[in-house]
């Protein structure tokens, strides 16, 4: 029996056998066998790691694995249900799965019940694996925290959202956080050619070229999962074309057969865009974006705008974060690409997607190869650092309203001197609270616009302490 055709216990209690035999999905067959096969997560899996601890030793000895229970977060297609079943199968321990999707509480109580009791009777230990489990509600993972502190279970769970946001504090911290890198290009390729090469796999029946396996590894954006599945399709189109007597069958029985580049692009009509409106990807890639806008990487810019279009994002929500970029950093080094910002979000409201998405990139495109200040939005930040901190002082007397009656008595705007009637329009009088006096709170750089607003600014302040031209 193949390590992955161990017999687990289903949602309900009733045991259920993972398919690996030769009619399951290529991706459940070449599922690592051990931790030595799982790839691009050397960081997890050095010797006397905490996952190498929790799975228990590979040479059959009879030493205990480490108790315990963990969070996997990570991307789609990088293993998180391949180590939640080695941690179960290695260890030699009972293994329960529940989908966060579809169990509910009184499927977590159940599987709970039934794990002490195995335990009180002197039965195998129970490994729970729960997939998806940020769709959990907080009454659900409460239901989890009694279990994982008192050792119940080991807990298994995998996410693909940023637990600090997804998972409960509690249950967080009473689990250790295992954080999966995503795959990179030559690790997917590697387990291209394992899947193959492989027995568990095609077994060498076909031969995948070098730029089909190209294209295979881009559009699998980094997740095996999905790798496997199209090399799967692909594959099982051609073998299906030699059988019907195509040029490998016309060369005649056990000929091999190809994998070409067509092949892998009628098995997949577009790469599915890696971005979860709802999720940590949206964040990620938000970001992304604004960064890309403030590092002036145009080409990074439009490639994140790109993906959020293509996912379906609310195209109201990119024009609202650019308008805050505009103003964050670009700034007063070029005032206009504010007003580009706030026309691109007016515009894109009125005509809506497909054609928004061009309004969208003119304002991308201005953002990311304008000059950049940040020095507007460090100044408010200082100045309202200080007013939080105490440092507001009493309004000077001769600014206050003097509009009113009786204000001439209390001394309110006497002294004030008209800006308008003063050779420069600049009155040299004192505006700030005596405490703050001398205070600068805004200091222009010299790009764009704003090196003429900093010529002017040291012309104003000279005027303003009485010390400027005449």
């Amino acid at each position: 029996m193949d390590l992955f055709d161990a017999a687990v216990t289903g949602k309900h209690g009733t045991p259920v056998t993972t398919r690996s035999g030769s009619g399951a999905p290529l991706a459940v067959r070449m599922r690592p066998a051990t931790l030595d096969e799982v790839a691009g997560q050397e960081h997890l899996l050095v010797p006397g790691s905490p996952l190498r601890r929790l799975v228990g030793p590979s040479d059959g000895s009879a030493t205990r694995a480490a108790p315990g229970s963990v969070i996997l977060w990570g991307p789609p297609g990088v293993g998180k249900t391949t180590l939640a079943y080695l941690v179960a199968t290695g260890s030699g321990r009972r293994f329960v799965e529940l989908s966060a999707v579809t169990a509910g509480v009184k499927d977590v109580r159940q599987v709970i019940e039934d794990a002490r009791r195995r335990l009180a009777t002197g039965g195998e230990e129970t490994v729970l694996f729960i997939d998806e489990v940020h769709r959990f509600s907080k009454a659900q993972q409460d239901a989890l925290l009694p279990s994982v502190e008192n050792r119940w279970v080991t807990l298994v769970a995998a996410t693909t959202e940023n637990p600090s946001f997804s998972v409960n504090s509690p249950l967080l911290s009473r689990s250790l956080l295992l954080t999966l890198k995503p795959l990179t290009s030559e690790d997917v390729r590697a387990l291209v050619r394992r899947a193959v090469a492989d027995e568990r796999g095609l077994a060498g029946a076909v031969v995948l070229g070098d730029d089909a396996e190209d294209q295979l590894v881009r559009i699998a954006g980094g997740d095996a999962r999905k790798a496997l599945t199209v090399l799967e399709a692909a594959a099982g189109a051609v073998l299906s074309d030699a059988r019907d007597g195509g040029e490998a069958g016309a060369a005649g029985p056990g000929a091999l057969v190809t994998v070409d580049l067509e092949a892998v692009e009628r098995a997949v009509d577009v790469a599915a865009v890696r971005y979860d409106r709802d999720g940590d990807q949206h964040y990620d890639v938000i970001s992304a974006f604004i960064k890309s806008i403030r590092g002036s990487d145009v080409d990074a810019a439009l490639h994140y705008l790109a993906r959020m279009i293509a996912a379906g994002e609310d195209p109201r929500f990119i024009a609202r974060r650019l308008v805050i970029s505009a103003a964050e950093d670009v700034g007063m080094a070029d005032p206009s690409a504010l007003q580009t910002a706030v026309a691109a979000a007016q515009a894109v409201q009125l005509i809506g997607m497909p054609e928004g998405r061009i309004v969208l990139a003119e304002a991308v495109v201005h953002l990311a190869t304008a000059p950049k200040s940040n020095r507007a939005y460090a100044g408010i930040g200082a100045a309202l650092e200080d007013v939080r901190s105490g440092r507001a002082g009493v309004v000077p007397a001769h600014l206050r309203d003097a509009h009113y009656a009786g204000a001439e008595k209390v001394g309110h705007g006497k002294g004030y001197v008209y800006s308008h009637d003063q050779p420069h329009g600049v009155a040299a009088q004192q505006y700030l609270p005596d405490e703050l006096v001398g205070r600068r709170y805004y200091e222009p750089t010299d790009r764009g616009y704003e090196r003429q607003v900093a010529e002017r600014l040291e012309r104003v302040r000279a005027l303003l302490a009485g010390s400027g031209p005449a």
